[in-house]
């Protein structure tokens, strides 16, 4: 299994699960999970059929910003892999140095099947804000800082099980090892209550994948909360896979309201891991982001725009995932973080060449038109309403039923 884990953080709390080579930093020890099998011991070969070496560190990490002697560069993190019919990047930056609640992004690919996983978590840090474990160090870490790196645990022993072991791959079977994780990690209870309040709350947005003869690829998206999952496609571009857990669905609407999420991971509350299958053709790309990503910009197809733009620019799957990086740390508000994988293109050119065609009529929609100077802050309004008009019948084309409206 090619694993590509996440950050640095702080060491795991005492007593709570062992961290396995490769898993990002501060994520606890592993209780034996829910089906009543051993753990995988990191000190050991992969099972079966995952070849030797699969897991561990970070193929590479780079951080480049400009020092400063009075305020510290945020910390950031980019991975990246490439091999013919698999590329992948991902990438994890902090708002505030040491107190981002995004986990690590997690990408991981069994070569001898052709099963993979994507997947994000962003820990609530309004419902989750009260600390919950101190590190040896002294840092005190919150609920939401603990509740996504927990979960983010919980779906890599998941998806190695799943593999490795054959478990169920359905949304029910990956919530009951969140539920088993959730329940074993460090908590503490908050003196101040209130129905917003949240043991451990986390997002979780992922897409489980398996390559077929044909150039098929099954799909099945799983969330919980507001992070999101998409397909990038050359012809058609981004579409996204999930639909948040909140009251409003709509994506514009989305970015100029915050409102609260109707589900999410947690320790303490009923939460439920939804679920769409979907069928789509390779050679193709799959992301999943917290909203760091694509909840600071004007428009939804701007997101998009950013992804293509520095597509073009780059060399490799390093530079992306540098220029990507470096992208979203000039416009995002919050912690961000980004796992994504290119499948079925023979190298790295040929993935760029693949979406030169597309990243000019994103770019045409996104800087058309675009307000300027002393008439911004009147004409953004329509220009926004305008280009989503255009943009969001292909970006829906995937998106998944309201609850009520499935069968």
């Amino acid at each position: 299994m090619t694993t590509h884990h996440g950050p640095a953080g702080a060491p795991a709390p005492a007593g709570a699960p062992h961290r396995a080579a490769g898993s990002g930093p501060g994520t606890p020890e592993r209780p034996d999970p829910p089906h009543g099998g051993a753990p995988p011991d990191p000190s050991h070969a992969p099972p079966p059929g995952l070849p030797p070496g699969a897991t561990g560190a970070p193929t590479s990490a780079h951080s480049v910003l400009n020092p400063s002697p009075h305020r510290p560069p945020p910390p950031q993190m980019i991975w990246r892999h490439g091999q013919q019919g698999l590329q992948a990047v991902s990438v994890w930056t902090e708002r505030v140095p040491g107190r981002g609640e995004d986990a690590e992004p997690f990408i991981a690919h069994h070569l001898s099947t052709g099963q993979g996983l994507i997947a994000v978590f962003d820990g609530s840090g309004g419902a989750g804000s009260s600390p919950v474990w101190q590190a040896p160090d002294g840092e005190t870490r919150t609920g939401a800082w603990v509740g996504s790196r927990v979960a983010r645990l919980a779906t890599d022993c998941w998806f190695h099980d799943v593999v490795g072991e054959d478990e169920a791959d359905t949304p029910d079977h990956l919530h009951a090892y969140l539920e088993h994780f959730l329940a074993s990690a460090p908590q503490r209870r908050s003196k101040i209550v209130g129905k917003m309040r949240r043991q451990l709350p986390t997002t979780l947005a992922a897409v489980q994948y398996r390559m077929y003869e044909d150039n098929v690829l099954e799909c099945q998206a799983l969330w919980a909360g507001d992070s999101r999952a998409y397909v990038l496609l050359p012809q058609s571009g981004l579409h996204v896979l999930t639909r948040d857990h909140t009251e409003e669905s709509d994506a514009l609407a989305l970015l100029r309201s915050d409102p609260p999420m109707t589900n999410s991971v947690s320790a303490d509350r009923e939460f439920y891991v939804d679920a769409e299958r979907v069928t789509l053709e390779l050679p193709c790309v799959l992301l999943a982001a917290t909203d760091g990503f694509f909840g600071y910009v004007h428009t939804p197809a701007e997101f998009e725009y950013v992804l293509l733009k520095t597509l073009m620019r780059a060399n490799d799957e390093f530079e992306w995932a540098d220029l990507i990086r470096r992208r979203v740390q000039d416009y995002t508000a919050d912690d961000a973080s980004l796992a994504l994988v290119a499948l079925g293109y023979g190298d790295f050119a040929q993935l760029r060449a693949a979406f030169s065609g597309r990243r000019a009529v994103v770019e045409e929609l996104c800087l058309d038109g675009r307000p300027q100077g002393a008439d911004q802050a009147s004409a953004m309004r329509p220009w926004q309403e305008a280009t989503w008009g255009a943009y969001r019948a292909g970006y829906e084309t995937h998106l998944p039923p309201l609850s009520e409206e499935r069968p």
